[in-house]
Formats: C-alpha cells, structure tokens, sequence
C-alpha cells in the first residue's frame, strides 16, 4: 500500500517525538512539523482510520505495528541520508533539510547503494 509523503512525515515525527519526551500529543505534533492544530487533528484521524496509530485515555499518540515499521523505515532513511551528506561536506542543517526531502522519493535500491558506500567510507556499522 502506498502512503502519502505527509502521512510518513507525521508517523516519522510521532517516532522522533516518543523517543525524545517518551510520550507524544497532538500538539507536539503541530509543534514539531510547524502545521496547525487543525491539520494534525484532520492527519491523526486518517491515521487512526488506516491502523498507523492509537490513542490512549490521556489522548497521547502511539504507533501501531504497522505506523511503526514506516516510521522507522523513514526516520532511518533521514539519519542515513543525512550522515552521508554531512560527510559530503554539507552543514548539517542544509543536510537535514535535503534527507527530509530524498526520504521519500528514494528506491530501496538506491538506498541501500548508498547505505552500503556508507559503511564501506567510514566507521560506521
């Protein structure tokens, strides 16, 4: 099934999120990706209805299986991309900013090309 590039931004921003606060809400959402509450609001219901995501009785967000497995198949690809054009020479912010936009659009091919020139040019594993 594809999913839309902003519906992986939002399920990679919940993973980012919980691993930076341990829990995530909709506004730390809205906060995060710089949207209004009312987008998150209308994003986090498509989610709900697709099995991306639940909602606890405190209204934190978590990822199910199935949200998890794209958040971290997309929150890998930014860090991997980001790693490889920071070691390019581009500053980290610009890096951050271009691996949000290739994440996406990137084959699993081309990626794991580019993972594999990664581990062979440097140190890590």
């Amino acid at each position: 099934m594809k999913i839309l590039e902003s519906a992986e931004d939002y399920l990679e921003s919940i993973l980012m999120l919980k691993e930076k606060n341990g829990y995530v809400r909709s506004i730390d959402v809205a906060t995060e990706l710089g949207v209004t509450r009312p987008s998150v609001s209308y994003a986090m219901k498509r989610l709900r209805e697709n099995n991306y995501i639940l909602f606890d009785e405190s209204d934190r967000i978590s990822l199910t299986e199935k949200g998890l497995e794209i958040a971290e198949r997309i929150y890998t690809r930014h860090k991997v991309l980001t790693k490889i054009l920071v070691n390019l020479g581009v500053d980290e912010k610009t890096a951050r900013q271009d691996a949000c936009k290739i994440e996406h659009d990137i084959s699993q091919e081309s990626f794991d090309a580019l993972l594999k020139h990664l581990y062979k040019y440097s140190d890590e594993k």
